[in-house]
């Protein structure tokens, strides 16, 4: 009897023994679970509900910036398979420049354009722009071949020729002579000059039946002047066709008439009552 009771306490005991390791493996999971819940407190108090918007806002953001990112991947990757053509345009361009350059030695630094010439009828006076038509081959030494003719009309002497002065020319003009004039200047008149001729040489060529009466006069006169020897077939105007815009009858305008005339780009004589000035071929 007493042995029954003996084990009978022996395993009353060790039931509170497993009892109290139950208990134990318990207390320590709540512990282990409160400890979780403060750690989710904690996060929810650093990061509040309001924090989800931002952070959508902020993804927005990032994708965007990818975006672009890629974008201008692209365009390095476009810009990079474009430098060989660039690398070749540049080195065309540099060759070009050069054959400007060698070529800007022999052209006047001005180049005007040819004015407005007067054509006249019986009722109206029209404008019409003249193409600009530059003897390019004079100042270039040895040349090739001699420039082609220039070609006439059927019922005039073509257009009068425009030939500059270089700067050689006027630079090796004595400084009493050359004065004040500059390039500009002096070519900008030669422009006014082609001007003057032209419509004197419209003049000559116009049928009598398209000129009134305040041109028919002047017509005869030049048409009698032009058939003067060392005139004839050569382009030519007034001194009183002389208004500018360029070249004037005043200090500077007789100056560079006496540049012109020392260069042969101009000869002088007097027909009558009239001062006529010739347009004369470079030699």
């Amino acid at each position: 009897m007493c042995v029954c009771v003996r084990e009978r306490g022996g395993e009353i005991a060790m039931d509170v023994k497993q009892a109290g390791l139950s208990l134990d493996s318990l207390v320590s999971s709540f512990n282990t679970r409160i400890a979780e819940l403060q750690d989710l407190v904690v996060a929810r108090n650093m990061y509040p509900a309001s924090s989800i918007t931002d952070l959508s806002a902020v993804d927005t953001t990032l994708k965007a910036m990818e975006h672009q990112l890629q974008q201008i991947k692209d365009r390095l990757r476009e810009e990079t398979l474009a430098i060989p053509k660039a690398k070749k345009l540049i080195k065309a361009s540099l060759q070009q420049q050069q054959k400007l350059q060698s070529m800007s030695v022999y052209a006047p630094s001005y180049m005007p354009e040819r004015g407005k010439v007067m054509h006249h009828d019986n009722t109206t006076c029209s404008t019409v722009e003249e193409p600009i038509k530059q003897d390019y081959s004079f100042g270039i030494q040895e040349p090739k071949e001699d420039p082609a003719p220039l070609i006439k009309e059927k019922k005039g002497r073509g257009s009068p020729p425009l030939w500059y002065i270089t700067a050689n020319e006027l630079d090796s003009l004595s400084s009493y002579m050359r004065g004040r004039l500059t390039l500009d200047k002096i070519n900008a008149a030669i422009n006014d000059m082609a001007v003057y001729a032209e419509a004197n040489s419209q003049l000559i060529t116009a049928p009598r039946k398209k000129l009134t009466e305040s041109t028919i006069e002047k017509a005869l006169e030049i048409r009698e002047i032009g058939m003067a020897e060392g005139v004839k077939g050569k382009h030519f105007f007034l001194e009183t066709d002389v208004k500018g815009p360029s070249l004037k009858l005043d200090i500077t305008g007789k100056a560079i008439l006496t540049v012109l005339r020392h260069l042969g780009r101009i000869s002088e004589s007097r027909i009558g009552h009239h001062r006529v000035f010739i347009l004369l071929r470079p030699q």
